[in-house]
């Protein structure tokens, strides 16, 4: 399963997602509001599209109407108030993967 992981700035949040779960499923992570932003063709890419706060979700499809209907886009809920790899962030993160996929 391809799972592309997306949050503000591809720093704190979706890079370390990335890395957590790049043994048990292929990943990539992407940012909205960066120098390089999320792509159509990274979204085109991935089976799940898994966002940090349903804001992301709305960003997503606006800027990508015909790709976000036809994708499986999932809010995990996150807030951004983690540093990368923070201990409680991989906390979160592998307790609402369970549930969600």
């Amino acid at each position: 399963m391809k799972l592309l992981f997306v949050c503000n700035q591809n720093k704190n949040r979706s890079k370390t997602a990335e890395l957590l779960f790049n043994n048990k499923y292929n990943t990539k992570s992407a940012g909205l509001f960066t120098n390089k932003p999320l792509t159509e063709k990274e979204m085109k890419w991935a089976d799940s599209i898994i966002v940090m706060e349903d804001f992301q979700r709305t960003e997503i499809a606006k800027r990508f109407p015909k790709t976000y209907l036809q994708k499986r886009i999932l809010s995990l809920n996150i807030p951004d108030i983690y540093k990368f790899n923070d201990i409680k962030l991989k906390k979160e993160l592998k307790n609402k993967i369970v549930d969600l996929i």
